[in-house]
């Protein structure tokens, strides 16, 4: 350590430090008031502190501490990577997940003495659902994943251990994952807010995520052509716009007959309550006010509806119309892959569950229609 005076009468200590990586000489300073054996000692301290700091960070960087890693630590890096390259919802989403796994399973827990049994201990001492419980796992594999991928974690063959359990519960409900035809009719006449109706049964006629069909411009939407270009998302937790949920998401959806039909009303009653208000919008289903709509409140609207009006025991989500669009295409006999390429589904498991089990329950009914024929 050396010093160097200043010519404001104060003293500047220096000392210089070996890059790990590079081997590049650096340097850490620090001002005192003046030069004394006692400056001296403070100022050691404070430049030996100061290079620790700069020194584990590299370490860090390099896995060079794998064995030191502290679960909190791998979550707060996890999540600065995924602030800038996720969506914000995925992010807010993997946010909220970490902080869960750090309280479950201890933040100061070493990632290095990280068992199987260890995890699935702690997980069932929560006593939570079994899905929960399976998400759970899903958010700390990937996380852990994540580490080994950046060389923060040296080994990650032991979380194959830890297995998701089969959720009954949510097999036995498939059928609750989408409506009957019927049912989507006495819902959409049961919505009594027009903007609500409109929005449900262009989800339901295009297949559209709500997030989707909210950050829609008008431009987006060109009826000459009959095609709807799906490029963005809208957040609602974040309020902000953002790319699709995947790659594919990305995609052109054809308007089909009944869907032009829509798509001209909800112009045209836009048009009129904009003539009336004096809003202007570029949205294609804005708000009153031009802005966009309102999720929570369409998606209150549409549980209490669903509620008051169906006989269904489960709540009726605005995902529900995303899925109950690939229920009605598949009994239309339209292909799988012409569904899932429309939906902006690369490979749906849901999609294809719902899929084979419509085409299934049109076989059972043929096979019954048929059952008692007699031909001679």
């Amino acid at each position: 350590m050396w010093s160097e005076q200043l010519s404001n009468g104060k003293v500047k200590f220096i000392e210089r430090y070996t890059d790990p990586l590079t081997l590049k000489l650096h340097r850490v300073s620090c001002t005192m008031v003046k030069d004394t054996n006692s400056t001296r000692k403070q100022a050691q301290a404070i430049l030996a502190e100061k290079i620790e700091q700069k020194l584990e960070k590299i370490s860090m960087s390099a896995a060079v501490r794998k064995e030191k890693l502290r679960l909190d630590q791998l979550c707060a890096m996890y999540n600065t990577f995924q602030k800038t390259a996720r969506a914000p919802s995925t992010y807010s989403r993997n946010l909220h997940a970490c902080n869960s796994l750090c309280r479950i399973l201890g933040e100061d827990t070493l990632v290095s003495q990280l068992t199987a049994g260890y995890v699935n201990e702690k997980l069932a001492e929560q006593n939570e659902a079994v899905g929960t419980t399976n998400e759970r796992i899903t958010r700390f594999k990937a996380l852990i994943r994540w580490g080994y991928e950046n060389d923060y974690i040296a080994d990650v063959a032991w979380i194959n251990k830890i297995r998701k359990e089969k959720d009954i519960k949510k097999k036995e409900k498939l059928e609750d994952k989408y409506l009957e035809r019927e049912e989507l009719q006495t819902l959409l006449n049961n919505l009594t807010v027009p903007r609500w109706r409109m929005l449900a049964s262009f989800a339901a006629l295009s297949g559209l995520r709500v997030g989707e069909i909210i950050a829609l411009h008008d431009s987006d939407v060109n009826l000459d052509k009959r095609i709807i270009s799906v490029t963005k998302n809208y957040d609602s937790n974040n309020k902000v716009i953002g790319y699709t949920k995947t790659s594919c998401s990305y995609r052109e959806v054809y308007i089909q007959d009944e869907l032009l039909t829509l798509c001209r009303q909800i112009r045209f009653f836009i048009k009129k309550e904009q003539l009336l208000t004096g809003v202007r919008s570029p949205l294609f289903i804005p708000d009153v006010s031009g802005d966009h709509v309102h999720y929570w409140a369409y998606n209150k609207c549409l549980k209490e509806t669903a509620h008051r009006v169906l006989n269904k025991d489960v709540e009726i989500t605005t995902h529900v119309l995303r899925h109950t669009h690939v229920a009605l295409m598949a009994e239309q006999l339209v292909p799988l892959e012409v569904i899932s390429r429309r939906i902006g589904h690369a490979d749906s498991k849901v999609t294809r569950e719902i899929y084979f089990h419509i085409t299934k329950k049109m076989r059972e009914r043929d096979n019954q229609l048929i059952r008692n024929v007699k031909i001679l």
